[in-house]
């Protein structure tokens, strides 16, 4: 299995920020995977009613902040009236929902030199136009840091590729044998972002592959796999302590 990037050490990417210590998709969860250094960050892209991209990885907003209801049906000024820190800690009160661009500016001026992961969130809802308002977002910003670009959905890669061919795509998977078949007819495809636990059972079955980064990696045991496998990538809501493991192991 090959790495992504000249070192042999595999990437601790905070899976939404660091997740597991911060209000997920947020610039404070975003902050705390700068701050602690890790190799790359993910976050999950939706588009408002106006066509705005905002970074929240569910389809409601239910979960993550003091309301209800669907993105795809409110504003950016409506979403941005919304609380979504204090449901993980009253800490992190009046935490907004960042627009991708928010995030885009805020690794810039920590002068972030890894890979940022965007997942487009299109499996569930499509939303007409999105990947062209990302890749523009990303050239607008003019980021010198790596993009990454994935999806669980098929058809938003393949438009991917089509717009522009200069990013790495990752397909996104819970794992089997289908998805493995898939990858190895779309050639230009040639990342793949697996469950942890399918991977754990298959992983003579990605050997070929170039990039491969499981999702997501909390447990210690799990951390270790990857390392000893020497994949490309972990996907962690824990980045410092994968840190720790990796580097101190």
């Amino acid at each position: 299995m090959k790495q992504n990037g000249s070192d042999n050490m595999t990437k601790v990417i905070a899976h939404r920020g660091s997740k597991g210590t911060h209000p997920e998709n947020t610039l404070p969860a975003f902050q705390e995977s700068i701050d602690v250094k890790a190799d790359g960050i993910e976050l999950d892209v939706q588009l408002t009613c106006d066509g705005k991209l905002v970074v929240i990885h569910d389809e409601k907003i239910n979960r993550t902040t003091n309301a209800k209801g669907w993105v795809k049906d409110l504003t950016l000024a409506e979403i941005k009236q919304l609380d979504a820190g204090s449901w993980f800690d009253e800490r992190f009160k009046d935490t907004k929902i960042p627009t991708l661009e928010e995030v885009l500016a805020l690794l810039t001026m920590n002068q972030f030199s890894g890979l940022l992961n965007i997942e487009l969130k299109t499996d569930r809802i499509e939303y007409l136009g999105i990947e062209q308002k990302v890749l523009r977002a990303i050239e607008e910003a003019d980021v010198s840091f790596t993009i990454v670009l994935s999806s669980f959905n098929r058809d938003t890669l393949r438009r991917l590729k089509a717009l522009d061919k200069s990013y790495e795509i990752a397909f996104i998977a819970f794992g089997n044998k289908y998805d493995i078949a898939w990858l190895d007819k779309h050639r230009d495809v040639n990342s793949f972002h697996p469950d942890i636990r399918w991977l754990k059972r298959h992983i003579d079955q990605t050997a070929h592959i170039e990039n491969v980064r499981p999702w997501t990696v909390n447990k210690e045991a799990d951390m270790v796999f990857c390392i000893e496998q020497k994949l490309a990538g972990m996907f962690t809501d824990f980045p410092k302590k994968a840190l720790e493991v990796r580097d101190n192991g």
